[in-house]
């Protein structure tokens, strides 16, 4: 994965997006173990989000930068004692990296945007597989549904 001078902003800001995917995904698994379906989803999304968060920081060691540490810790909500509300805010924390992907395939060119693009469409089954509904741009706010 190579990127421009001109990129390293959206890869920081789309490293950061990951690690707080990771934070959030890896608190809901130890939610959902009474679900084995979401407890599913929510370990293959936690795995992908690590690689993802992993091809990032390499992406920008490579661009001789220094990668966006990871917070200490992040706001997780409350109440995550019943499945539908753990899917719910899994769902809403896949439809944040979509936010992110369509913003990094926006502003990245060549292979980092077609990194980015895989990213996103990957993003946006995992909305689906959590019970989440289909749009036609994943991830673009007000264009979702045009």
């Amino acid at each position: 994965m190579n990127a421009r001078a001109d990129d390293l902003d959206a890869l920081q800001t789309t490293l950061a997006a990951e690690h707080a995917a990771v934070y959030v995904l890896a608190t809901l698994g130890g939610r959902a173990s009474q679900d084995e379906t979401l407890l599913a989803a929510i370990s293959a999304a936690y795995a992908e989000h690590r690689l993802r968060r992993d091809q990032l920081t390499t992406a920008i060691t490579d661009r001789g930068a220094d990668p966006v540490a990871a917070e200490a810790a992040y706001d997780v909500p409350t109440g995550l004692d019943r499945s539908p509300r753990i899917a719910r805010v899994a769902r809403e924390t896949e439809e944040s990296c979509a936010t992110t992907y369509a913003w990094l395939v926006a502003t990245t060119t060549d292979e980092m945007r077609r990194w980015a693009v895989r990213a996103l469409n990957e993003t946006a089954v995992r909305v689906l597989t959590l019970r989440g509904t289909p749009e036609m741009f994943p991830g673009a706010g007000e264009y979702a549904d045009r």
